[in-house]
């Protein structure tokens, strides 16, 4: 009897022991997440460990493509970001690659080297490459000027901005900046060049230099730097020819109707008589280059690029010329214009005292 009950217990325990170990060996139910847990998770992933920035610039040689290269050395070397720059066909390309090429979701987001009026019609969709579809742009500093050049010479028979009219006039290269901030000057003055034009070229700053000294236009125009290299020997050549290099200004109530007609493109500007050895300094419009970024671009991201750069703004400045004009006083140039600022920059620019 003992011997029977002792039998029974051991079965007992060896199919308490089966039935364990197969209710272990069974794999764990997972359960079926719901459509709205499954859009959670897909939007809860985690931000890239690495961004990738690409700076758009210019042709080779041009300040665009050296600014651009030495900022993205800058990031390159002190910060976690994976930087590179480009050579672009500039402003308006550079646009379309940071609406058409960031990529948010691989944390790859373009940066810019801009002319202001490209980037004002970009982001209002009045260029045509934006009708449709405006650049979705922010701005984290003003870089440096370019200077609107009305050049003319002493026997032109031209005396102000408005004695245009009826001449033979170069606007500038076709598509770029100097014919757009060309074209927009003349739409203040209510000139149409294909009708009150007695001749209307669109000649870049060398071949218009060249056409104004052997006498086949009356007066171009051209934005850059000062000094511009092809206006300083035109002013040699002219001398010598003798006649005078003479720059038109540009008064207070054209430069007026424009900020107002175009808010946030332009501002009042002088260059000096030394720079070319005019008679007089001369009032014209200057237009702040610009580095933006797409608007989506994180805060903190937006907020790294501006700090780092302006930490070295040293190295910039040592490399490209133009960059002098690159510093805290300056960037904000364009705040409260038509395009915002993005709020990273936003947030370091108050952190060093720079806005209130």
């Amino acid at each position: 009897m003992k011997s029977t009950t002792v039998l029974v217990i051991g079965i007992i325990i060896v199919a308490l022991v089966v039935a364990v170990v197969a209710l272990l060996s069974q794999p764990a139910s997972t359960p079926t997440p719901t459509p709205s847990q499954t859009s959670q998770q897909q939007t809860q992933q985690p931000p890239p460990t690495r961004y990738s920035v690409i700076i758009a610039t210019g042709g080779t040689g041009g300040v665009y493509y050296y600014y651009g290269g030495v900022i993205a050395g800058i990031l390159k070397n002190y910060t976690n970001i994976d930087a590179t720059s480009i050579q672009t066909a500039a402003s308006i390309d550079n646009l379309l690659l940071i609406r058409d090429k960031t990529d948010p979701k691989r944390g790859i987001y373009y940066c810019a080297t801009t002319l202001p009026e490209s980037a004002y019609l970009a982001y209002t969709g009045q260029h045509e490459k934006f009708k449709d579809k405006p650049a979705p742009i922010a701005i984290l500093w003003a870089m440096y000027p370019n200077y609107l050049h009305i050049v003319t010479r002493s026997d032109s028979g031209i005396k102000s901005i408005y004695d245009l009219k009826g001449k033979r006039v170069s606007t500038g290269a076709p598509g770029s900046g100097t014919e757009i901030e060309a074209l927009l000057v003349l739409q203040i003055l209510g000139i149409d060049p294909a009708k009150d034009f007695s001749k209307w070229e669109r000649l870049g700053a060398a071949e218009s230099a060249d056409a104004l000294k052997s006498g086949t236009i009356d007066a171009y125009f051209w934005s850059g730097g000062l000094p511009t290299s092809s206006i300083v020997e035109l002013g040699v050549s002219l001398k010598q020819q003798g006649v005078s290099l003479v720059l038109i200004e540009i008064p207070d109530e054209v430069i007026n109707a424009f900020t107002q007609k175009f808010p946030g493109v332009a501002t009042k500007g002088v260059i000096p008589k030394s720079v070319y050895g005019t008679e007089k300094d001369t009032q014209t419009l200057t237009f702040w280059n610009m580095f933006v970024c797409h608007k989506d671009m994180p805060d903190d991201l937006a907020y790294l690029i501006t700090k780092t750069v302006f930490q070295h703004l040293d190295i910039l400045q040592a490399s490209v010329k133009a960059a002098k004009d690159t510093n805290l006083q300056n960037a904000l140039l364009y705040y409260g214009g038509s395009i915002p600022y993005h709020p990273g920059a936003l947030r370091y620019y108050k952190e060093v005292g720079v806005l209130k």
